[in-house]
C-alpha cells in the first residue's frame, strides 16, 4: 500500500484496546491515530482525522457501536467499519447474514490483518438491518460543514417538516437534517407527540396549552413550549390531546 492506513479504535475496555494497540502495531502500513471509550467520543474523533478505517466495539455505554457506524455515514468519506464483539450469536448471525464484518474476542492477529485488508464501507442496507442489536439512538446526527454534530435527544424540543428537510429545535439553535418524520415518529414515539403531520414535540418540554385567533376569526389551541418562545399549533385532529391533558 502507498500510505499508512488511518485507523481509530472505540471499545471502552483498555485492555481490549491495549491488546488490539499490540496487534496492529505489527503492521507497518497501519497507523492508529486515536482511542476511543465510547461512541460519542469516536464520532468526535473520526470528525478530527478522517479516518480509512473505524474498529467498533459492538457494546459501549452512552453509545455503542452499532449506532455510531449509523452517524459516521453521514461523514462525506464514511470510513470502513469493522465491528468488535464477545461471542453474541444473535449478533453474530446479522453479521453473517448481511456481510458485515466482525472480530470475535479475543482477537487473533491473522483475522485481524484480513478484516484490516478487505475492510470496506457499510452500505445503507447492511445499517438497516443491524439496527435491532442497537437500543434507539441516543443521538441525532447532522452534517454541517463537512462534520457531523451529534444532538442528545433529550434536548430536542420539536422536529418540523418544511420542504425536503426536518427543522431540529434545541433550546440554543435549530438544525436541518434530512430523514423521514413518520421514522422518526416510530422510533422516538414514547418521547415525542404529533401535535400536526408536519411537527413532533417532546412532551417534556410541552409546558401548556391555550386557545389562540387566526385572522378568520376561529380560534385554535396551540401549545407553549418551555425554553424557546415559538408555539406550536395543534391541528383539529389532534385537539383531542388538549383534553386529555386537562
Amino acid at each position: 500500500m502507498n500510505s499508512a492506513i488511518k485507523l481509530i479504535i472505540a471499545d471502552d475496555e483498555a485492555p481490549a484496546r491495549n491488546r488490539l494497540c499490540e496487534l496492529l502495531g505489527d503492521m507497518d502500513d497501519v497507523n492508529i491515530v486515536a482511542q476511543a471509550k465510547n461512541g460519542q467520543e469516536a464520532l468526535r474523533l473520526a470528525n478530527q482525522h478522517q479516518p480509512d478505517i473505524m474498529l467498533l466495539d459492538i457494546r459501549m455505554p452512552g453509545m455503542d457501536g452499532v449506532e455510531a457506524a449509523q452517524h459516521l455515514q453521514k461523514m462525506a468519506k464514511p470510513p470502513a467499519v469493522i465491528f468488535t464483539t464477545a461471542y453474541d450469536s444473535y449478533a453474530l448471525q446479522a453479521f453473517d447474514l448481511n456481510a458485515v464484518d466482525y472480530l470475535l474476542k479475543p482477537i487473533r492477529f491473522e483475522r485481524l490483518q484480513t478484516a484490516i485488508y478487505k475492510a470496506r464501507a457499510l452500505l445503507p442496507g447492511q445499517l438497516t438491518a443491524l439496527a435491532p442489536l442497537s437500543p434507539r439512538r441516543s443521538h441525532i446526527s447532522i452534517t454541517e460543514r463537512g462534520r457531523i454534530l451529534l444532538i442528545p435527544v433529550a434536548e430536542v424540543i420539536y422536529l418540523r417538516a418544511e420542504l425536503k428537510y426536518i427543522t431540529v429545535r434545541t433550546a440554543e439553535k435549530e438544525y436541518l437534517l434530512e430523514e423521514s418524520l413518520n421514522h422518526l415518529a416510530q422510533e422516538f414515539g414514547d418521547i415525542f407527540i404529533r401535535l400536526h403531520r408536519n411537527c413532533l414535540v417532546a412532551k417534556a418540554y410541552i409546558s401548556g396549552f391555550e386557545k389562540r385567533g387566526a385572522e378568520n376569526g376561529e380560534k385554535h389551541w396551540a401549545a407553549l413550549l418551555k425554553g424557546v418562545p415559538e408555539v406550536i399549533d395543534i391541528s383539529r385532529r389532534q385537539q383531542y390531546l388538549v383534553k386529555l391533558s386537562s
